[in-house]
């Protein structure tokens, strides 16, 4: 059994992450937060003994490290005797914090697909060109690592998992995430807003007919009729998960939707089409040196700022069709979380809240055997069952809807 965990980052998913390992330390011991600014993890912490979140008393420790510096995680690593790593740090970070977890032997756990800060939206399948490129050496030295373990990556993995395990085929798995609340700034992301453009500025790449294809941002969109939500216009957007999923299940056409308002559409246009979202440096007559998209993220409001004021619900789910028993079949696997649920509870906006909650789902297996697989794996690659009693309990319930009506998964 794996104990003890050393969280990366200090946004508003580290944030939910603090909490529910706090609600959950009996299970996964000492609770360690790390990241560049002390007093940022420091807060986090405060937050979590706020609202009496310790499931039993023990340790609950900030640390500050660049976690750009592989040798300085490693030795924070060793320092607090962490054996279970949950990176919600930048994706820029994702490779030295796996490294670090293979020169340790700590058990690794992120939510997002690396990325170079220099480059955007890379040729497919993007695991392909970081992650997996040290799955090898992960089953030499018998580390765990599971990649994309938040929300969507994560559990939409896992959703789709479930859904096939009940068919005889898959033929298409359309993943689609729904924010239906609001905010009431004028603008602002749900997450930190540079990795939120990076998404939408270069290609959409989608897997269909057993091929990679291609369109732009805002060209693909249709109208969902979803539970509790009601109908909601997404569009066709590339996103991590769609590169594991094609690649272990390449017969199914593989696409992920997410929903946008007008407004959210009109405002991106307008920065695009002035160069603010690119993330090249630019001189301004003064001479200093600007990168556009690091301007407009400073003047943003910080995502974390969002949660007391947002009222509303998410909905976030996989359309998986196939056949079973020679008939045509489809089910839609989901969860809907609250905004307002989830910032009672531990201080956040349902956004963070959905992504923070399930990579300590996933570190609890880790820590209890069940997904110490020992080398690294997608969540779609583990049994998704003991995966959704842990989110049932969490705050994450997740239920289906098919030709026999809309139920809990496990009714």
């Amino acid at each position: 059994m794996k104990r003890n965990v050393l969280i990366i980052g200090a946004g508003g998913v580290a944030q939910v992450v603090a909490h529910k390992c706090a609600q959950n330390n009996d299970v996964l011991g000492e609770i360690h937060i790390a990241s560049r600014t002390l007093s940022k993890c420091e807060a986090i912490l405060e937050t979590v003994r706020d609202k009496a979140a310790m499931k039993t008393d023990g340790v609950l420790k900030a640390h500050q490290v660049d976690a750009m510096d592989s040798a300085a995680v490693a030795a924070l690593i060793r320092d607090t005797g962490a054996q279970i790593v949950i990176n919600v740090g930048s994706a820029f970070v994702n490779m030295t914090v796996l490294d670090a977890c293979l020169e340790t032997g700590a058990a690794y756990i992120d939510t997002a697909i690396h990325e170079d800060p220099a480059k955007i939206c890379e040729i497919p399948p993007w695991y392909g060109n970081y992650e997996w490129k040290k799955r090898d050496l992960c089953a030499e030295r018998g580390v765990t690592a599971i990649l994309g373990a938040g929300f969507d990556p994560g559990v939409v993995n896992a959703f789709a998992r479930f859904a096939i395990d009940r068919m005889d085929e898959v033929k298409s798995i359309d993943i689609v995430d729904i924010n239906a609340g609001s905010h009431g700034k004028y603008f602002a992301t749900n997450f930190d807003p540079e990795i939120n453009f990076r998404e939408f500025t270069g290609t959409v790449y989608y897997w269909e007919d057993q091929q990679w294809k291609e369109t732009r941002m805002f060209e693909s969109g249709r109208d969902w009729d979803l539970p509790v939500v009601g109908t909601q216009r997404a569009y066709q957007s590339g996103h991590d998960e769609v590169h594991s999923l094609a690649t272990n299940y390449p017969q199914a056409d593989v696409r992920f939707w997410m929903g946008f308002g007008e407004h959210y559409i009109n405002v991106f246009t307008v920065l695009q089409n002035l160069g603010l979202l690119s993330e090249q440096p630019v001189t301004t007559a003064e001479g200093q040196k600007v990168v556009p998209l690091k301007l407009v993220k400073a003047v943003l409001p910080d995502p974390a700022s969002l949660a007391p004021d947002y009222t509303g619900k998410t909905c976030i789910g996989d359309l998986v069709k196939g056949v079973k028993d020679g008939e045509e079949v489809e089910i839609f696997v989901y969860n809907v979380a609250d905004h307002k649920d989830a910032y009672e509870e531990v201080g956040s906006q349902g956004i963070s809240y959905t992504a923070g909650v399930p990579p300590v789902a996933a570190a609890m297996l880790v820590a209890t055997g069940e997904w110490d697989a020992g080398t690294m794996k997608n969540v779609e690659e583990m049994d998704p069952k003991p995966f959704f009693t842990l989110l049932d309990g969490m705050g994450l319930p997740t239920r289906i809807k098919d030709a026999q009506g809309d139920r809990p998964w496990n009714a």
